[in-house]
């Protein structure tokens, strides 16, 4: 799905009723985990490291409701009537221009990384921001709640600051808690299309090997074992590949008391025993005397058991009786070979025919396959590696900011002007804007060139210093736009950050994620 702007100015009276809306309480403010345990989040580290890091190198900008067709507009939108603020640990500093002609690229921004509703991997911009535990990364909505499928969010989602074609300077950071606006949560609301998630420490490897083909699981029948491999390569399941159903017989579980019948009519789940297994599973006396001395001497010759006429003839002569029968009539119509590996039945006393002796056994099914060993070292906290940008809102409209992100994807006319590969910087001044096809009346705009889906997510810093690589987060991108028809993408948009903002914010800060290892 595309998401197609249409941006344009706002009655008063909605401007009115976004002055006076009240922040929003914490307690209001919707949490969904993405990875709630250490072993999952081991999981999905190990997923993206796995097969040479194959999902991350081939993981694709997330084209979901990203590319825009509008004209632009600078009338309407927010309007910022409470008292504006910043928060966060980068402190107040000289704030850098438009006019640098060298900027140093924040440590703080990076990918985040996630398999979408189509089961590919795929990636947007993210940023890291300054909390209490040092653990919290900022991005666009849509880049964590899953709005394709209506799923709650996004799966195997992961932050990695810095990445470059599957470098991962400081290593990869699982999200554990997302945390959003009650409206974009329940309705979708354009105006609320951020996330603050809280991230478990960062991950290295130490060692990727392949242990070779194991168990995943055993199932009763083979119905089940095959839903579940499907499921796994559906998802992506960590750690294994190949997978393949093979049956698996329990010698410890017959289910039938025994069978005579050669090769040519047995069903797929009886299998051949010898006569020590038989001796544990079979009752005693079943088959009567078992060697052939105890049959006269002078015996005539065996009959070919591959010769289906003369094998049934022969059997039918010797009339060994019904299965099981254990009469001293029938007892010497048959017997066993000296190894307890051949059946022998008796015609007249004097011809003995061979015959396989079956016992149906339980048979279940093992799935399997091989299986990925990664093991993980302990890299500390993402605030600690790379710092975090503090929080701004309720900025006036007009301010200068920086956006920071990997754009990537072509131009409408087709001119692809970023790669998506490395980071890339833009400045401008918001403004007031509005789309009501993502139900959204109070954006603010700013000019920009970033194009595709790889710039969502980007970080909008106010104040941000070219010295320290930190400023003050006060917007994230969630749509671009073509706003004077040259098939140029010229436009990025961006909820407004208010009270509502410096609440989920909050809540999402003072959570502590941990370590995974």
């Amino acid at each position: 799905m595309k998401r197609t702007l249409a941006l344009g100015g706002v009655a008063a009276g909605l401007l009115a009723s976004a002055a006076i809306a009240a922040p929003a309480h914490a307690d209001s403010v919707p949490a969904v985990n993405l990875a709630k345990t250490n072993l999952a989040a081991q999981q999905v580290a190990a997923f993206w490291y796995g097969q040479a890091k194959a999902n991350l190198i081939n993981a694709t900008p997330y084209a979901v409701e990203t590319t825009v067709s509008a004209k632009h507009v600078s009338t309407g939108g927010v309007s910022a009537s409470d008292k504006a603020g910043v928060v966060g640990s980068s402190g107040d500093q000289k704030a850098a221009t438009g006019t640098l002609k060298n900027v140093n690229l924040p440590k703080t921004t990076g990918k985040v990384f996630f398999i979408g509703a189509d089961n590919e991997p795929h990636w947007c911009s993210a940023t890291s921001v300054q909390g209490q535990y040092k653990n919290l990364v900022a991005t666009a909505g849509h880049c964590v709640y899953d709005t394709k499928s209506n799923a709650a969010t996004l799966d195997k989602w992961v932050f990695i600051p810095g990445y470059y074609e599957g470098k991962t300077p400081w290593g990869i950071y699982v999200g554990k808690t997302a945390y959003t606006h009650y409206d974009y949560s329940v309705y979708e609301d354009g105006d609320r299309d951020y996330a603050f998630v809280t991230v478990y420490n960062g991950v290295l490897p130490t060692e990727v090997r392949g242990t070779g083909h194991g168990f995943y699981g055993v199932y009763e029948d083979y119905f089940k074992a095959s839903k579940v491999k499907k499921a796994i390569e559906a998802k992506k399941e960590t750690g294994w590949s190949d997978l393949k159903i093979e049956p698996l017989v329990d010698l410890k579980s017959p289910t039938g008391k025994g069978k005579l019948g050669d090769r040519r009519n047995f069903g797929s789940e009886w299998v051949q025993v010898d006569q020590a297994t038989i001796d544990k599973s079979v009752a005693d006396g079943e088959l009567g005397d078992k060697a052939p001395e105890t049959f006269p001497a002078g015996t005539g010759v065996k009959v070919d058991p591959s010769n289906k006429g003369e094998f049934d003839a022969a059997y039918a002569a010797a009339k060994p009786g019904k299965k099981g029968e254990t009469s001293q009539d029938h007892k010497n119509a048959y017997a066993w070979s000296a190894d307890g590996k051949t059946l022998f039945l008796k015609r007249n006393g004097m011809t003995y025919t061979k015959r396989t002796f079956f016992v149906n056994y339980d048979v279940d099914y093992k799935l399997g396959g091989k299986k990925l060993s990664i093991a993980l070292k302990d890299v500390g906290t993402l605030g600690s590696n790379v710092g975090g940008q503090g929080l701004a809102y309720n900025q006036k409209i007009g301010t200068g900011v920086f956006e920071f992100g990997y754009p990537s994807g072509s131009h409408p006319d087709g001119n692809y002007a970023f790669s998506g590969k490395t980071q890339k910087w833009a400045y401008g001044k918001t403004f007031k804007a509005a789309a009501s096809s993502i139900k959204a009346q109070e954006l603010v705009g700013i000019k920009s060139s970033f194009t595709g889906e790889g710039s969502i997510g980007s970080a909008w810093l106010y104040r941000y210093s070219n010295a320290k690589r930190l400023g003050y987060l006060n917007g994230v991108t969630i749509a671009v736009s073509d706003t004077d028809g040259n098939n140029r993408i010229d436009t990025n948009v961006s909820p407004y950050f208010d009270g509502e903002t410096l609440a989920v914010y909050k809540t999402a800060a003072a959570n502590w994620s941990g370590k995974i290892v």
